[in-house]
């Protein structure tokens, strides 16, 4: 426990960089939105029109289905992260997979802000908002320790410093990925069984706004 204190306080600047890089991919992400033209909005709105519609008569599938695609695609980013952490070459890797994961997030907000005003920020902090305040914090968590890893990757193998020993550090970045995708399975388990409850509460003004 003191050695994760210790690498925690350690990795506090990477932990800063990494959340601004992903505060600056959402602000792009909603930049995106009003980048579209009318056209591309349009088909956008019909789009988001039929998937409320949708939710809203025939409801989400089944929560098992639900709970493996969700968890495994959670998962996946995970993984990513930590395969690109193991390589010297892998650090851009996960400067970009944090920067898409704001642009998702900003991007999707954006839309449902864009089409449905107050109504879609409503069906954002329901819908988005809930799960990601834990997935969100986990995926930068990764990143910091991942890019600590890639850099210490670095100072052994490049830079020819021999006496970088890598075997303890790699055995805590390990099995603080591992103590991540645990939780990513608790994120994932919520977003399968209580946000489309929420969805479904909300959803029914959302129709009769696209009606």
């Amino acid at each position: 426990m003191r050695n994760f204190r210790l690498m925690v306080k350690e990795q506090t600047p990477l932990y800063i960089f990494v959340a601004v890089l992903f505060l600056v991919g959402v602000v792009f992400g909603a930049l995106i939105v009003s980048a579209l033209t009318m056209d591309q909005q349009q088909e956008l709105g019909d789009y988001l029109g039929n998937f409320f519609a949708t939710v809203d008569q025939q409801g989400l599938p089944a929560a098992p289905e639900s709970f493996w695609s969700i968890a495994t695609l959670n998962l996946k980013w995970i993984g990513l992260i930590w395969i690109l952490g193991l390589s010297v070459i892998g650090l851009p890797g996960i400067l970009i997979l944090d920067f898409l994961k704001g642009v998702l997030i900003g991007f999707t907000v954006g839309c449902l802000v864009s089409q449905y005003s107050w109504h879609g920020l409503l069906f954002a902090l329901v819908s988005v908002a809930p799960h990601n305040l834990v997935l969100i914090p986990v995926l930068l968590v990764c990143s910091a320790a991942a890019i600590a890893f890639s850099l210490l990757m670095i100072r052994s193998r490049v830079l020819g410093q021999r006496r970088t020993t890598v075997t303890r550090p790699f055995a805590m970045y390990t099995l603080l990925s591992f103590l991540m995708a645990l939780l990513i399975l608790g994120v994932s388990c919520f977003e399968t069984w209580v946000t489309p409850s929420m969805m479904r509460w909300v959803t029914p003004m959302l129709v009769v706004i696209g009606s």
